[in-house]
């Protein structure tokens, strides 16, 4: 019952979200991925490590997938969010940790500015 509820509380969440917190629920699950990732690699849970890594990856192709090709930066973020999915990929084949701290810390990044960016556009809204 409480498990339901959870399920459409979140489902409700995504449903009513704009792009910006979309896209910051985006992050912030990579993260929550990537250290459960990190934390079966240290249990030596080979599939639950695997599963893990394939949700950051989605969470790469789905953020790569909803960039605005028209504005220039985008295509700084499309090398970057490649970058990032090529390393996951690597670091998924390696089970390696120190990979994907690196990823992590640019997941942090990306999230951090992005949430900065949101408080600038609402106060200026």
């Amino acid at each position: 019952m409480l498990q339901n509820a959870a399920q459409t509380y979140q489902s409700n969440q995504v449903t009513t979200a704009t792009p910006a917190d979309l896209t910051l629920m985006l992050y912030n699950g990579a993260l929550k991925f990537i250290k459960q990732t990190k934390n079966a690699i240290e249990e030596k849970n080979v599939e639950k490590a695997h599963e893990s890594s394939l949700k950051v990856q989605n969470i790469l192709y789905e953020l790569m997938s909803t960039l605005n090709k028209d504005y220039e930066i985008s295509k700084e973020f499309l090398k970057l969010y490649e970058y990032m999915l090529q390393r996951t990929v690597e670091a998924n084949m390696r089970k390696d940790i120190t990979i994907l701290n690196e990823v992590e810390e640019l997941f942090v990044q990306f999230r951090d500015t992005w949430k900065e960016a949101m408080l600038l556009a609402k106060k200026q809204g």
